[in-house]
């Protein structure tokens, strides 16, 4: 067993693999010494949080999957047990033929799994629908037969139509992680799709056999923590303080020395390691890695990112339609206003709505989120222009009007990994690669998904590959 493993990175995955390199819960008898290096001044990544009005607001992720275990599985054994809140409310609404429509039922991250929801919704429109028709009375044929991946967007594109892409799947499989489904992995953002690409027939009746109905008497879809995303951070760190983790933030690690069977990893303080947990983007990844493994690095270094603005604003309910639908809206990027350039507005959450612990009366919070992998606007933009670009956008899509009374302006640089065709090929390689050096493992997002349960998942797997 390794004496001493460093962790580099201290975010959720870095965290989580710090946690359960301790032993998770309950502790491990004899644990080896465990150090987190974190480059900036805070733990938590891209998970943090502000108090606004007395109350505290997530500006990074507001939830996470609640039919995912990770994520309440390492809330409960920090004793977040009581923080956790079910969502509040169901359905969104999609910005479609110049107005908000209501999201139909029966689909499937975006993808039509019934016909009638779909047409009766208004979303496709009459060229839109009977295209979607077809694949229900005169399925098209796959001509590419089974093969390990495909982009999720032609796939789609042949099988139901254009407009289905551009309107329900790229909004919300797109919006998810900032990037388009033109080239986006369908095995590495939605298995199920591939599966059903793969059976003969509709693509609607095998999607629908491959994700049945979730169950109504099952956990919460989505769950938020009372106290934000940052008091699970600060949990899991007092936890980890308590087991003896050294938890060691504003230092970077400049390199990665081979001393031996074990690592020294080079900066300010040379600090030895018998094991290593790489937590970091891929590209600080490929070059701590690259004085050891060509095909590591280059494999790390081919996965590109994407930056996301994030505006949340405070405003007098009297702003806000009574009408809106349900948690929020999205903005396809294929859209625009009146012929003007495509909107930068890419989704707005109700925040309030969503999370009832973040209810006032008298007043609302909305979230704006900005920017993909194909729109940078918003990075070269001052944080009034978002803020006022974001407000003036959400009055034209949802009839928001007068002003808000605070807004604030969060930015992602670089913090959405695009997971390309064969992404998973990837992966396995860098995976492989690491394995083969010995006393490395890799974690975060750039891997094996994006939400907060998978960054956990996958910095809990980076700890056991190296105990």
């Amino acid at each position: 067993m390794a004496a001493r493993v460093v962790v580099v990175g201290g975010g959720i995955s870095g965290l989580a693999a710090a946690w359960e390199l301790s032993g998770g819960a309950p502790p491990r008898e004899g644990p080896p010494e465990i150090v987190v290096l974190e480059g900036t001044e805070r733990l938590g990544g891209m998970l943090r949080s502000k108090d606004l009005a007395g109350r505290v607001v997530d500006m990074g992720a507001d939830g996470f999957l609640g039919r995912r275990p990770e994520a309440v599985e390492l809330c409960r054994e920090v004793g977040l047990d009581d923080n956790l809140v079910p969502i509040a409310a169901r359905g969104a609404s999609v910005w479609a033929r110049g107005r908000l429509r209501v999201l139909p039922e029966g689909h499937a991250m975006g993808v039509p799994t019934s016909f009638w929801p779909t047409a009766r919704s208004g979303v496709l429109g009459f060229g839109g629908s009977v295209a979607l028709a077809r694949d229900a009375l005169l399925p098209r044929p796959d001509v590419r037969g089974p093969i390990g991946d495909r982009a999720v967007g032609p796939l789609v594109a042949r099988k139901l139509g254009h407009k289905v892409v551009d309107r329900l799947a790229d909004p919300l499989i797109g919006g998810i992680h900032a990037g388009s489904v033109d080239d986006m992995s369908a095995a590495a953002v939605f298995p199920p799709l591939l599966a059903a690409a793969h059976r003969r027939g509709s693509l609607m009746r095998s999607l629908r056999t491959e994700t049945p109905e979730p169950d109504a008497d099952g956990p919460p879809l989505f769950w938020a923590i009372d106290g934000g995303m940052v008091a699970l951070v600060d949990a899991l760190s007092a936890a980890l303080e308590r087991r003896g983790v050294k938890l060691d933030v504003s230092r970077s690690v400049e390199g990665l020395e081979r001393d031996g069977n074990a690592w020294t990893l080079t900066g300010a303080q040379d600090l030895r390691a018998d094991a290593v947990v790489l937590a970091l983007p891929a590209p600080v990844t490929a070059r701590l890695l690259q004085p050891h493994d060509d095909e590591a690095a280059a494999l790390l270094s081919s996965i590109d990112y994407a930056s996301v603005t994030v505006v949340t604003f405070r405003a007098p309910d009297q702003c806000v339609p009574d009408d809106l639908f349900g948690t929020g809206f999205l903005v396809p990027r294929r859209s625009a206003h009146k012929g003007r350039e495509p909107w930068a507005v890419t989704a707005c959450t109700y925040l309030d709505r969503k999370w009832p612990h973040l209810a006032r009366e008298g007043e609302v919070l909305l979230r704006a989120s900005l920017g993909r992998s194909d729109d940078v606007r918003a990075e070269e933009w001052t944080d009034t222009e978002c803020a006022a670009r974001a407000w003036e956008e959400l009055g034209a899509l949802a009839g928001v009007q007068g002003q808000p009374t605070e807004s604030v302006v969060v930015r992602h640089p670089q913090a959405f990994p695009q997971y390309r065709v064969h992404h998973l090929l990837r992966t396995a390689g860098v995976e492989a690669a690491v394995a083969r050096l010995g006393g490395v493992a890799v974690a975060g997002s750039a891997y094996r998904g994006v939400g907060i349960p998978a960054c956990i998942a996958s910095g809990r797997a980076a700890a056991r590959a190296v105990s």
